[in-house]
């Protein structure tokens, strides 16, 4: 395999070179493949969709996670549904105030294959004192746990298939009854550039769940087809997205972060015009 070609939309491609094929296996439900690329790292890719790669990961990991913490300012137990590469616990982890890191990953094959062949994205975060990981189906848990929760991220996949009942009102109800008060809600919503029904879809259900404040904001991921990902923000405290650059900043932002900073915060939910006027905001 000379190149790797992303077939997630029928008009539009991208293609990465390989240098190497470190493991493929083609089973009647998915092909999976892992590989050395030239330009972006090690690439993992499912069903022909670039799921990560080692060398633009930290954008989106850095994003999902220390944008709600620190728009939070006290969170103290954060939930992660999904991630099972392990990057948004890594980058959780780097938060002193967190005391503690729910990860539910529906299946627990997923940490240990991304622990062999990404480490770098996992970097020792499963085996962390503060992670307490549950092999547990994100939606089944979301609906009956008790615990509660200041921050949730939802690293899901896209609203295809098993990832679909992560999209859905009845799930953001239930992360909604889960956040304690003053908590933030997180999800990935797709590239709006291509395709707005998803971020529409989102934000649509999201409000619809009950929470008072829905927004967006976004991520540049060079790998994720279209560049601009979009992700989802909602909370019952509206005053949480509009925290400025100099208290975020207060807020003790780890360091050696590679993309994150408060003025990357605040910029990030600028909403371009033509966004505005599909999505309403």
């Amino acid at each position: 395999m000379d190149w790797f070609t992303e077939t997630l939309w029928p008009h539009w491609a991208q293609k990465i070179k390989v240098k190497e094929v470190l493991y493929h296996d083609q089973t009647e439900h998915q092909d999976l493949i892992v590989f050395e690329s030239e330009a972006w790292g090690r690439v993992l890719a499912l069903d022909g969709v670039v799921q990560t790669t080692t060398a633009d990961e930290f954008v989106y990991h850095e994003m999902l996670v220390h944008t709600p913490i620190l728009a939070h300012g006290r969170a103290e137990e954060v939930l992660i549904i999904g991630g099972g590469d392990g990057g948004c616990l890594r980058e959780a982890i780097k938060h002193p105030g967190v005391k503690r890191i729910t990860q539910v990953e529906i299946d627990a094959g997923v940490i240990e294959f991304c622990k062999q062949y990404l480490p770098t994205l996992s970097d020792g975060a499963f085996e962390h004192p503060k992670a307490r990981v549950t092999i547990a189906d994100g939606a089944k848990y979301a609906k009956e746990t008790d615990d509660r929760f200041d921050v949730i991220i939802v690293d899901s996949t896209d609203p295809q298939g098993p990832g679909a009942v992560l999209f859905t009102e009845e799930f953001y109800r239930d992360c909604r009854r889960m956040l304690k008060p003053g908590g933030v809600m997180v999800t990935q919503c797709g590239n709006p550039s291509i395709h707005p029904d998803e971020l529409e879809f989102t934000q649509s259900r999201q409000r619809a769940a009950g929470f008072a404040d829905v927004t967006y904001y976004f991520a540049a991921v060079p790998t994720y087809i279209g560049g601009s990902m979009a992700l989802g923000f909602a909370s019952d405290d509206p005053a949480l997205r509009l925290v400025d650059a100099q208290t975020l900043a207060a807020r003790q932002v780890p360091g050696g972060l590679r993309y994150y900073t408060p003025e990357i915060h605040r910029a990030a939910f600028a909403h371009p015009a033509w966004m505005i006027r599909r999505v309403g905001y």
